[in-house]
């Protein structure tokens, strides 16, 4: 409008005609003149009313920038708080604490959207864990895998083993507020194990038992699995007793040629991709019939990795985790 109006200005028209027109007053067409005289289009462009992001803010911008590192760089309790998970109000009364200024929990949100935190759910990481070894395996001892396994033309494959219950619940559903669903499961209950090994090339391998995991069963493991290579594997596993047996290690130095083990730094399970097939086989188990023996548990549980073993985009797709993808860059 402000451009139609100066532009009947500047046709000849009076200004309090082009005032009546638009239905202004004869002060503002003097005004939009002014301003196309002064600035030409641009200076007629609407602006965004209100204060500017940032302007008259209570906590300037290095009193946010350092409340913002201390939240991203420890936990309440770190501070001389209670918990050690951040809260709103948690961080509230960081705020507090450091600049004596009390916010509403909304006013502390609008900060956190600022400073681009989101709400998340935490990942556990082991009090036992050594930092140093963590950062050791990312560094030399993962590399030197690596490259071997390359130079050798052989394969490398992450393995782990997760135990399936009768008695857990997997998922959720729907239900009314303050009425808490009920889920219909045996009483009985019954266990199956799995041991599976996958590969950045979409591979994986699965033995599904009942007896418990122990060397002997690692050992048939570890035979059923070089038995579908022609070529070298290298197999990344944690520390479990049952790995690092007399009777593995003996059984290894008969195979040197066709399989080799490497373990991850003690308590660092989340370095490990094929933790991630663990949690997708909990959360994928069928949720409309529970198994109501160990025998249907087991099928369904095979049923499972069969159906991934066809899905190697979802294979590759575990090693892109960010606290895993280290496994794919060079």
């Amino acid at each position: 409008m402000r451009l139609l109006a100066v532009s009947a200005l500047v046709e000849g028209r009076d200004r309090v005609e082009v005032a009546a027109l638009f239905k202004v007053s004869a002060r503002a067409v003097d005004n939009w003149w002014a301003k196309w005289q002064a600035g030409g289009r641009d200076a007629l462009l609407s602006r965004t009313r209100g204060r500017r992001v940032g302007e008259h803010q209570v906590l300037s911008e290095a009193e946010q920038a350092a409340v913002r590192q201390d939240v991203l760089d420890h936990t309440p309790c770190d501070l001389g708080l209670s918990g050690q998970l951040w809260t709103r109000g948690q961080i509230g009364e960081l705020i507090f604490k450091l600049y004596r200024v009390r916010f509403t929990e909304p006013g502390v949100g609008k900060y956190l959207k600022r400073w681009g935190l989101t709400f998340q759910r935490p990942d556990k990481r082991a009090l036992q864990q050594d930092p140093e070894a963590v950062r050791l395996w990312h560094e030399e001892t993962w590399p030197a895998i690596r490259a071997r396994a390359k130079a050798e033309n052989g394969e490398v494959l992450f393995a782990d083993r997760v135990g399936i219950r009768s008695d857990q619940v997997t998922g959720r559903t729907w239900g009314a507020q303050g009425r808490t669903p009920v889920v219909r499961r045996t009483g009985n209950r019954f266990s199956v194990n799995a041991m599976s090994a996958i590969s950045t090339r979409g591979r994986m391998h699965v033995m599904v038992f009942t007896e418990s995991f122990d060397a002997k069963v690692m050992g048939h493991f570890l035979a059923r699995l070089v038995g579908h290579f022609d070529h070298k594997v290298h197999l990344i596993v944690d520390r479990h007793s049952a790995h690092r047996s007399k009777s593995v290690r003996a059984w290894l130095a008969d195979h040197q040629d066709e399989i080799e083990l490497h373990f991850l730094p003690p308590y660092s399970n989340e370095l490990n991709p094929d933790e991630l097939v663990n949690a997708d086989l909990e959360r994928s188990l069928p949720h409309t019939q529970r198994a109501r023996n160990r025998a249907e548990l087991a099928t369904e549980t095979r049923r499972f990795f069969h159906r991934r073993q066809r899905q190697p985009h979802i294979v590759t797709g575990y090693f892109k985790a960010p606290h895993v993808r280290y496994v794919l860059d060079e």
